[in-house]
């Protein structure tokens, strides 16, 4: 299906530097452009040794059966779905001609530019199914993770978990779960779902455990909000066996400051300090962390962080 923005959503989001495909959008993010500049790259570089300057951020489809307090996206205006979804093949040179077109200024400015790492970002090597939207709302999610293998890129996919007939058959380089909240009320307040998928969360989970991707938990932690009850967490984690698990601080950016204060920010010591709860309650090992980013990344036995691409 065709999704149509409301025209105060579309505005927004072209503002916001989302570029739309069809019903889908990508956006070089912060970054792609310091590392393209010969800067620093993200934690999922320091992490995983994927290259900021190499990666496509982009999500199939900008639909969400979740409405996140911590978001950055707009959750009050959401786009309707009619007419045809485009096929994953079309979708994908759609994106990646649309991220070609956006990274090729930066070529008239050599004194600002890496142009090493600007001529590796004309062949991406990666793709990050996680911009915006929930991406296991596309029909054919399996088959564009398929199509983003099958030209030699990585796929890490995001999803919420509510889908978890999806969550067994995809088969992404990166599988990633997001925890939102140790218990059912904690969920219902954070992730504000238009109904309660807490049950089907819980079978994502167990699903998880048994996928032949590299699985990851991700917890979004805030303030007064969801940082608390490492031990609840713990038993959620144990359900799908992740090889890791990322324990991220909420940010306060974006549309999200209309509905969390800025105080709702962990620190990078918190963000440790409740890593380190957690390893203890689950015997993963603390195995790197960025505290630029406020993020922590605990493994589970002898899983290797670095993926070779």
């Amino acid at each position: 299906m065709i999704e149509r923005f409301p025209p105060t959503m579309a505005e927004m989001l072209k503002r916001q530097g989302y570029h739309l495909v069809a019903h889908g959008a990508v956006k070089p993010c912060l970054w792609l452009r310091r590392s393209i500049r010969g800067g620093d790259q993200c934690y999922k570089h320091h992490f995983y040794g994927i290259a900021s300057h190499r990666c496509v951020q982009m999500t199939p489809t900008l639909l969400c059966n979740h409405r996140c307090l911590h978001c950055w996206r707009p959750i009050d205006e959401i786009p309707t779905a009619s007419g045809d979804w485009i096929e994953p093949p079309e979708l994908l040179d759609g994106i990646l001609s649309e991220q070609q077109r956006l990274i090729s200024g930066y070529g008239g400015a050599p004194e600002t530019t890496d142009l090493a790492r600007l001529e590796e970002a004309r062949r991406p090597a990666h793709v990050a199914i996680s911009l915006m939207g929930e991406p296991t709302l596309y029909p054919m999610i399996g088959e564009l993770v398929d199509e983003v293998k099958r030209r030699g890129m990585t796929a890490f996919l995001v999803t919420n978990g509510t889908i978890p007939e999806v969550v067994g058959e995809v088969r992404p380089t990166q599988l990633y779960i997001s925890l939102n909240a140790p218990d059912e009320e904690t969920y219902l307040r954070v992730s504000n779902p238009r109904a309660n998928y807490w049950g089907r969360f819980l079978e994502s989970l167990a699903t998880m455990r048994d996928s032949p991707s590299r699985t990851v938990a991700r917890l979004t932690l805030a303030r007064n909000l969801n940082l608390k009850d490492p031990q609840g967490y713990a038993k959620l984690i144990e359900i799908a066996e992740p090889d890791f698990v990322e324990v991220k601080a909420y940010m306060h950016l974006g549309l999200s400051r209309k509905r969390l204060e800025r105080d709702s920010m962990p620190t990078h010591d918190e963000v440790m300090s409740f890593a380190g709860e957690l390893s203890d309650i689950l015997g993963y090992t603390l195995k790197n962390h960025v505290p630029l980013s406020r993020v922590a990344l605990l493994s589970r036995g002898s899983s290797p962080e670095k993926i070779e691409l």
